[in-house]
C-alpha cells in the first residue's frame, strides 16, 4: 500500500512538472509572439529584379519595415515561373520571418506544373493578405476591322480560326486570357506563342497577328500613338486607371474576369497572433498615400482584407484556371 502511495505521489509530481513545463513553454511562446519581430524579416520575390512584382514588393517591404521597426530585406530567386523561390519559403521555419510574394502565375502553376511542384500552394502556406489587382487589356492591330469586343466576336464567328492572338508562351496568363475569351464567347481563335510578350506586341503592331492581351504599362505609349487599338479591360469592373474603357463583361462576354494580382503568405503553421499582426500592418501600409500612388501608377488597385479572404481568393483562382486549362487541353506537367 505504501509503495502504491509513493508511486501515485511520484506520478502526481511528474504530471505537475509536465504541466508547469507546458505552461512555461506557452508563456515563453506568447512573449515571443508579443515581441515579434525582433530581427530582420526576409521577403522572397520569386522573379527577376526590376519587374512589376519586384517593384511593388520592394515598395511594400520598405513601408512594412518602417511600421514593424525591423528591416524587411528583399530576396530575388527566379525560376520555374516563380515556384523555385516559393519552395524555399514553404520549407522555412513557421515563425513569420520569411514572407513570399505570390502572383496570379502561382495559381496557374498548380495545374500546369502538376506533380513537378515540390509544395502545395493551398496547404503549405498561411495567407497574409492580397495586396493589389491589375487588369489586363485587349489590344488589336489598327487594320483589324473591329472597334469593340462585340465586333471582334462577330468577326470570329464569321471566320472561325482566322483571328490570331499572340502570347508570351503556352500556358501563361496571356495565353489563358485568349482561351477564356474563346470559351466564354463560343468562338475559335488561333493561338500564336512567342518567347516573350514584347515580341508578340511588335507583331501585333506590324500586322503579323491580330490581337493580344497585355498590361497597360507595356502598351500605353503604343495605344497613344495609334499603333495599337484598345478594346477592353479584363476586370469585372472598370479600372480607375482607364475609367473610359469598357470591360469584357460590358461588351457581352459574361463571366470574363482575369486580373494580375499580388499577395503575401508565410509558411503554414505560423502562429496566428503573428499572422494577425502582419496582416494588420500590411493593411495599414496599403492605405499610405505614397503606396496607393505607386500602385495606381502601375495600373493596380490596392485590395487588403483578412487572411481568410486571401485564402478563399487563392482557392477560387486555382479552381478557375484548372477548369480552363483542362477544357482547353493545354499540356499539364
Amino acid at each position: 500500500m505504501d509503495l502504491c502511495r509513493r508511486n501515485l505521489a511520484k506520478a502526481g509530481l511528474a504530471a505537475t512538472g509536465l504541466a508547469l513545463v507546458a505552461r512555461a513553454t506557452r508563456a515563453a511562446q506568447a512573449d515571443t509572439e508579443a515581441a515579434f519581430p525582433t530581427r530582420a524579416i526576409r521577403l522572397m520575390i520569386p522573379f527577376e529584379p526590376g519587374g512589376g512584382t519586384d517593384i511593388v514588393g520592394r515598395a511594400i517591404a520598405q513601408k512594412a519595415g518602417d511600421a514593424l521597426g525591423q528591416a524587411v530585406v528583399v530576396e530575388n530567386r527566379s525560376g520555374a515561373n516563380g515556384t523555385i523561390g516559393a519552395d524555399v519559403v514553404a520549407r522555412a521555419a513557421p515563425d513569420g520571418y520569411y514572407w513570399c510574394m505570390f502572383t496570379a502565375s502561382h495559381s496557374v502553376n498548380v495545374t500546369l506544373q502538376g506533380k513537378k511542384q515540390a509544395y502545395d500552394l493551398l496547404k503549405d502556406f498561411a495567407p497574409l493578405i492580397e495586396l493589389a489587382v491589375q487588369p489586363y487589356i485587349l489590344v488589336v492591330r489598327p487594320g483589324l476591322p473591329v472597334n469593340s469586343v462585340r465586333e471582334l466576336i462577330d468577326l470570329a464567328r464569321q471566320k472561325p480560326n482566322s483571328i490570331t492572338f499572340g502570347s508570351s508562351g503556352v500556358g501563361g496568363l496571356i495565353h489563358l486570357c485568349g482561351e477564356l475569351l474563346s470559351t466564354l464567347a463560343g468562338i475559335k481563335l488561333t493561338h500564336v506563342p512567342y518567347k516573350g510578350g514584347a515580341q508578340a506586341m511588335m507583331d501585333v503592331m506590324a500586322g503579323n497577328i491580330d490581337m493580344m492581351f497585355t498590361s497597360l504599362n507595356q502598351s500605353k505609349s503604343y495605344i497613344a500613338s495609334g499603333q495599337l487599338r484598345l478594346l477592353a479591360v479584363t476586370s469585372p469592373r472598370r479600372s480607375p486607371a482607364m475609367p473610359n474603357i469598357p470591360t469584357m463583361q460590358e461588351q457581352g462576354v459574361n463571366g470574363y474576369d482575369v486580373q494580375s494580382w499580388y499577395g503575401l503568405a508565410v509558411p503554414a503553421r505560423t502562429p496566428r497572433p503573428i499572422v494577425d499582426k502582419l496582416n494588420a500592418t500590411l493593411n495599414a501600409v496599403l492605405k499610405l498615400p505614397e503606396i496607393q500612388k505607386r500602385l495606381e501608377a502601375d495600373g493596380s488597385t490596392p485590395v487588403g482584407g483578412t487572411p481568410e479572404q486571401f485564402g478563399g481568393f487563392l482557392a477560387a483562382e486555382v479552381a478557375k484556371w484548372r477548369e480552363l486549362i483542362e477544357r482547353a487541353g493545354i499540356p499539364i506537367g
